[in-house]
């Protein structure tokens, strides 16, 4: 996909994501009303302008695993949920945690899962795709995150929706956090019986000297 055409459609889900959120918070000028909200946005599109410079993509590849295509239906359904329900809550008072310091390790969170989730597609290049697929030329990346844990950019994207959720000091939004983890669990297993097929021995090897997303835990 050409460049412009690739930012554009990365920003116009942003966009619509955060659409939601002020659609939660009641219009433009109650959302945009603390700077935390503020930064959250500005970090947002940030990220999603540089994202489109990276190679990653949306590839079948030479080999796809279709059967776990089905999480995409959770995804979106939580998606949807998590863009406007912490908002929504923020603003009715409702399960929520006081204090702005929440708001502010919520943005910190956020960053920090962004560039965490950003990374590795960089790193992968082409070999990133939104399908559990093996590209051409696929080789298998070791080094740097890879070296410690085996899903670097799923870990970024559970902190980032962490992080969304706590700016808002919602406790909705980290339930839907939680609720995004076990397809998630269930897509890695799928994208690791693959790589284990094509690689062999050298993922086997790969995989009982890392973890899956936290160093020590799992």
């Amino acid at each position: 996909m050409p460049k412009p055409a690739l930012l554009f459609i990365i920003l116009l889900s942003s966009l619509l994501w955060f659409g939601l959120a002020v659609l939660g918070w009641g219009g433009l000028a109650a959302f945009f009303a603390h700077p935390a909200r503020v930064a959250l946005v500005i970090i947002g599109f940030a990220f999603a302008v540089a994202g489109s410079f990276s190679e990653a993509g949306l590839r079948t590849g030479e080999r796809e695993d279709r059967s776990n295509r089905w999480i995409f239906i959770p995804f979106l359904i939580i998606g949807l949920l998590s863009g406007w329900l912490p908002a929504w809550s923020d603003r009715h008072d409702f399960l929520v945690i006081d204090g702005d310091s929440v708001r502010w390790l919520g943005v910190l969170l956020f960053a920090a899962g962004g560039a965490l989730r950003l990374a590795p597609t960089f790193v992968l290049g082409r070999r990133f795709s939104g399908l559990v697929a093996i590209q051409p030329g696929h080789t298998l990346e070791t080094g740097g995150l890879y070296g410690i844990i085996r899903h670097p950019s799923y870990l970024g994207l559970i902190v980032m929706m962490l992080g969304w959720g706590l700016t808002f000091r919602s406790l909705a939004g980290v339930a839907l956090t939680a609720l995004f983890i076990p397809p998630l669990i269930a897509r890695i297993h799928s994208e690791e019986a693959l790589l284990e097929d094509h690689f062999g021995d050298a993922y086997r090897a790969y995989r009982a000297r890392t973890y899956r997303l936290m160093p020590g835990v799992y």
